[in-house]
């Protein structure tokens, strides 16, 4: 039996390999496995397999996890050798004649990491020939430079003698892996500035192709690359995030059909390729940012360490295997994004916050305020803005709700959107404030401009933190406060998160219903409690007066829960309905909700505005007898 084991957010892997049925586990030397870590105890655990079952005792102190059993000492338990094993920091996998070895994100991550380590000593190599860090700086478009720089990335191969007979398994993996990435850069660009959006064209480098290509290999590439398209029918899918999304599933698997034709030649040229171009991306661009930057299925980007690189994909976070070649390295990345809008970071001002030219929000933070080095996250504007249709058939939210959110939104009903931290409140927020009519004049307020509204009469405001000096800052209070002298009919905040709240619903309460804004809450029962403590920060006033206030300014709360899939839906939409006469608390009813845990349905409860929208045209009559679909799964 094999056994792989890692330390927690490490990509390489040890392997043992054991005929034993019984196998110790712990951090003693006369273990089998040997985990050098105080967390682990001296004979933490004991392997046992039968009838190709594995089962675990745990003879330690300390917990660990099978799967997501919790296994306390003295407890036994087993389980499927597809099953891991957390023993706090390391993850045990086992590999039987049943089971596969590796995972695909495993593979990908370690051959990450193989790249990385062979970068760092090629980058080391460099920085003693060339001034690597200045060359963008001094040199800019030079193409001899480029040429420079290229070949010096050869001889450095040579001289590790990376092409040697003993590499030729791995870098013919790792050819596979580069051969993926190229195809999907190649799907991205040439859909179109058009089609990809702002941030696709800032992360541009114009030294991707390399500037010594080599015809002959040329040709066979490109040739590798439509076979996998033919055989993925690419062209037969509608968008590019499908394509992307394809061959990223799907590579793999016709990777098999294409390593009889990755002769050695080939697959030294290939992996020289992918060299040259993350090489150049640290001289020139984003490093290993590069190519996720640019990814449409990628939402945010999560730098934690240098070798820990996090991203979103379709609600999901995982791991990138990307990682920076040293904590410099990622400071100068940093550097070099937050460059691009105008700002600086670096010891004096160690961070940042701020909004690329496409919308996409920067939040970047370095030592001494990062303990374990510089971080990054980057969330990413999406391709394309959402539309209610997209949100249905998403699952996000049921037609009849949409129906009667678009209705309410049209009658000058003042909605709050509420969820958690990626639960999509702006991304609704975006949604339901197309419903407002193009001949109103609205004003939109927000940290980082995410809000692209189609109508005409928009006016859009972005707050502004103050300079090195303490001077010039503008809060989203203060963009409140002047918006209402610029008669606005509507009024858009992004998110309230201090007394801006106070003047959030002041405004809904003085000629300005049908505002809409966001705020974080775990439902819509709790948004009542944030917003008490919100508006407290922004005047001391009695309880039963900030209730009087909110029952009167809101009509509606839309609420948002991220699920354990990643996908993101509508948990209730409710009516405030007033203050309770005798506790003068809040009351809150629900219009829709997901009781039964699978679609948002309605509760048989109807708004008390429901005869304004049904007398207006906004409602059919079937809504009243809720004669509508419910939301499918």
């Amino acid at each position: 039996m094999k056994i792989w084991y890692n330390k927690l957010n490490e990509s390489r892997r040890t392997l043992v390999e054991l005929e034993a049925d019984e196998i110790h586990v712990g951090r003693d030397s006369t273990n089998h496995i040997v985990l050098k870590s105080p967390l682990v105890s001296r004979h933490h655990a004991i392997l046992r397999r039968s009838d190709g079952q594995l089962s675990l005792e745990n003879v330690g102190v300390n917990s660990c996890l099978v799967g997501e059993t919790e296994v306390l000492g003295g407890e036994r338990v087993c389980f499927a050798p597809t099953v891991r094993v957390r023993i706090w920091p390391y993850t045990l996998s086992f590999e039987t004649d049943a089971t596969a070895g590796i995972s695909r994100q495993e593979l990908e991550s370690h051959l990450r990491s193989l790249v990385a380590e062979v970068e760092l000593k090629i980058h080391q190599t460099l920085l003693e020939r060339l001034d690597v860090y200045d060359m963008k700086a001094t040199s800019g478009s030079d193409r001899e430079t480029i040429l420079l720089l290229e070949n010096n990335i050869e001889d450095v191969c040579r001289e590790l003698k990376l092409f040697d007979a003993h590499n030729e398994a791995v870098i013919e993996e790792i050819a596979g892996l580069s051969l993926r990435d190229y195809l999907i850069n190649q799907l991205i660009m040439e859909t179109g500035d058009d089609q990809v959006f702002d941030l696709a064209v800032l992360t541009t480098n114009e030294f991707d192709v390399p500037a010594t290509l080599v015809p002959e290999r040329e040709t066979e590439l490109h040739a590798l690359l439509q076979f996998a398209r033919e055989k993925m029918q690419l062209e037969t899918l509608p968008d590019v995030s499908s394509k992307i999304h394809c061959v990223e599933d799907r590579f793999l698997d016709v990777f098999k059909m294409l390593r009889p034709h990755l002769h050695h030649e080939l697959r030294k040229y290939i992996l020289l390729r992918m060299l040259k171009k993350d090489l150049k991306d640290i001289a020139f661009g984003f490093g290993p940012l590069q190519d996720l930057l640019r990814a449409p299925t990628i939402s945010e980007i999560m730098v934690v360490r240098s070798d820990q690189i996090y991203v979103e994909r379709s609600g999901v976070i995982e791991k990138s295997g990307r990682r920076f070649i040293s904590d410099k390295v990622t400071e100068s990345i940093i550097e070099r994004i937050v460059a691009q809008v105008g700002r600086r970071i670096d010891r004096s001002q160690p961070l940042v916050d701020a909004r690329l030219p496409d919308g996409s929000r920067v939040n970047a933070i370095i030592p001494p305020l990062a303990v374990f080095g510089p971080c990054l996250t980057v969330r990413k504007f999406p391709i394309q803005r959402m539309t209610m249709d997209d949100l249905i058939e998403s699952g996000t939210i049921g037609k009849a709700a949409a129906t009667f959110l678009r209705a309410s939104v049209i009658d000058r009903r003042s909605i709050l959107i509420s969820g958690g931290t990626g639960s999509g409140k702006t991304t609704m927020l975006n949604v339901v404030s197309s419903f407002i009519p193009y001949k109103e004049r609205i004003v939109t307020i927000e940290d980082t401009c995410e809000l692209r509204l189609h109508q005409e009469h928009v006016v859009a405001l972005e707050s502004r933190p103050a300079n090195i000096e303490g001077a010039g800052g503008y809060s989203i209070r203060d963009l409140v406060a002047n918006a209402l002298r610029m008669r606005p009919d509507r009024i858009v905040v992004g998110e309230c998160r201090g007394g801006e709240a106070l003047d959030m619903v002041q405004a809904m309460n003085t000629g300005h219903a049908g505002s809409l804004t966001t705020v974080h809450a775990n439902s819509a029962a709790e948004v009542i409690q944030r917003l008490e403590l919100l508006m407290l920060m922004g005047a001391e006033l009695p309880m039963t007066s900030i209730h009087r206030q909110m029952a009167s300014a809101l009509d509606l709360i839309v609420h948002l829960d991220r699920l354990p899939d990643g996908r993101r839906v509508v948990s209730q939409i409710a009516e405030v309905t007033g203050v309770h006469p005798e506790t003068t608390e809040v009351l809150v009813v629900d219009i829709f909700n997901r009781r039964n845990g699978r679609s948002l349905e309605p509760t048989g409860r109807l708004p008390s505005f429901i005869d304004a929208l049904v007398a207006k045209g906004l409602l059919e009559l079937e809504f009243l007898y809720g004669r509508w679909e419910p939301q499918s799964e």
